[in-house]
């Protein structure tokens, strides 16, 4: 068995990740959790430079997936960083310990956060990256007052909760107002899509600014996650060279 890695370590390497464009985190909520370290080793071996994880809660979505113990098991499977996406109620009061398991991104949804700012800083003084994450209904005005405190956004173009939605287009101009937010600002902020990425999307995910793309029935459906990671990371790079 591999050993926690020391990723967490100094400055996420996530952020080094990016100098050579965006990169696409397959997300596990499809994979075969019957063999979950297998299936980490095998996402890492066909190039997948992080790990997307999707806790959800049954209450804040309707779904029901898994919490603190499946994080920590793929924290000692994997080599890469992973992120924690939390679809969860109260986020604030578990939002740190999701850091603490090992999560290098730890992902919020604003439409949860009771104290955003507070959640923000707790994740970051446990050593993880704090993102804030948006729905499709949740407009960026909303997170506009916390970006300054976060070090990403995570735009959804699903309704959270279930894989192999269709992909709305309303998220690429919340990127766009985004990428011009960070500008304006000064802002040091990742920003992220997650929902509907397959080859006919992830173009114009891209060149709307999405830099951390998360694919998940592209990848794990694919029956190839090598040849999958790799088209998709190539489409992607192909709209910001």
């Amino acid at each position: 068995m591999r050993q926690q890695s020391s990723l967490k370590e100094g400055v996420s390497p996530v952020s080094n990740l990016l100098d050579d464009g965006p990169i696409v985190l397959p997300a596990l909520l499809l994979c075969d959790f019957g063999h979950l370290a297998d299936e980490v080793a095998r996402l890492e071996s066909a190039g997948a430079k992080a790990i997307h994880l999707d806790v959800m809660d049954g209450r804040f979505v309707p779904q029901l997936t898994y919490g603190m113990v499946v994080v920590e098991a793929v924290r000692r499977a994997a080599t890469v960083p992973i992120e924690v996406h939390l679809m969860i109620e109260e986020p604030d009061q578990t939002a740190a310990d999701y850091a603490r398991a090992g999560a290098d991104i730890v992902t919020v949804h604003i439409e949860g956060l009771a104290n955003p700012e507070a959640t923000l800083a707790a994740i970051t003084a446990a050593g993880s990256r704090a993102h804030l994450a948006i729905s499709p209904g949740t407009p960026v005005e909303r997170v506009q007052p916390f970006l300054a405190a976060a070090a990403g956004v995570l735009v959804m173009s699903v309704d959270p909760g279930f894989g192999g939605q269709a992909f709305q287009p309303a998220a690429l101009d919340k990127l766009a107002q985004l990428r011009l937010l960070r500008a304006e600002h000064g802002l040091a902020l990742q920003l992220g899509i997650d929902g509907g990425i397959a080859a006919g999307t992830i173009a114009a995910a891209a060149w709307a600014g999405a830099e951390l793309i998360v694919a998940g029935s592209a990848v794990i459906r694919s029956g190839d996650y090598a040849a999958a990671i790799r088209e998709l990371q190539q489409i992607a790079r192909q709209e910001v060279d």
